[in-house]
């Protein structure tokens, strides 16, 4: 690669680490810059250096988040324990299943969530919903266990699925649902990441720097987030969501 590739990677690194910081979806920005930059390489190996530099912006970013946020046991626990193994389950699949027939379905559910968060003008922004403990276990079991196989099997866009779900079934305002969102993705990237080492698919020489972008665009997107406050996400989650709609409109027409 030439420094310019390199330079334009590592950008698209930062901002991948900046927007997951804030709503989540950052492996739609990092993802195909490593596919466009690195061609003629494996899928797994492609799959398993992305997950690795996303996971380190994902922890920094929960860090951060878990400093400013009250975190729900009941809302988060469970999940975890579901979503290890279902996102372990779904990065060993990812050599099986054809990834692409996702595609369609992904597109569909996100013009859902993006119609549904601008049709809905307080959404995320009132006080957060008091609900029963045992239905808050109940959703987040099921939370865990599918959204954590589709975080190990494909990976972009779970941040921004968590949040959606986090104010939609939990009742959160959008930064405290952004807190669990990363907490859980956090989780899921972990799992999925064991196995992709175990397998040797992940590429140091190209992780290491890019992780490094990713970190100080997480840094950034989290302080803003938290400065900010819940008006401010539900913009940039609108605006985020958006792009990714056309970005997957455009590669299911040209593909």
């Amino acid at each position: 690669m030439s420094s310019i590739d390199w330079c334009l990677l590592l950008a698209a690194a930062f901002s991948a680490g900046f927007v997951d910081a804030i709503v989540g979806g950052g492996g739609l920005i990092q993802l195909p810059a490593l596919m466009l930059s690195f061609p003629n390489k494996e899928l797994p190996e492609i799959f398993g250096t992305n997950k690795f530099a996303g996971f380190t912006g994902t922890l920094v970013a929960t860090f951060r988040y878990l400093k400013n946020t009250t975190i729900i046991s009941a809302a988060i626990v469970p999940a975890i324990l579901t979503a290890i193994p279902s996102a372990f389950a779904g990065a060993y699949a990812v050599k099986g299943i054809d990834k692409e027939i996702l595609k369609p379905i992904i597109l569909a559910l996100f013009s859902i969530v993006a119609v549904y968060t601008f049709i809905k003008k307080d959404f995320g922004l009132r006080p957060p919903k008091t609900i029963s403990k045992k239905r808050k276990i109940i959703l987040s079991l099921l939370t865990g266990l599918i959204i954590g196989f589709y975080d190990g099997f494909f990976g972009p866009g779970t941040g921004s699925f968590l949040m959606f779900i986090y104010i939609v079934l939990f009742g959160f305002e959008f930064v405290q649902a952004s807190a669990h969102a990363k907490l859980l993705n956090c989780f899921c990237n972990a799992s999925a990441l064991l196995l992709f080492i175990w397998k040797n698919d992940v590429n140091y020489m190209i992780a290491l720097p890019i992780a490094a972008f990713n970190i100080s665009g997480s840094l950034l997107g989290s302080r803003l987030a938290i400065k900010k406050g819940s008006g401010f996400i539900r913009v940039f989650f609108i605006l985020a969501v958006s792009g990714f709609i056309f970005k997957m409109a455009y590669d299911l027409i040209v593909s």
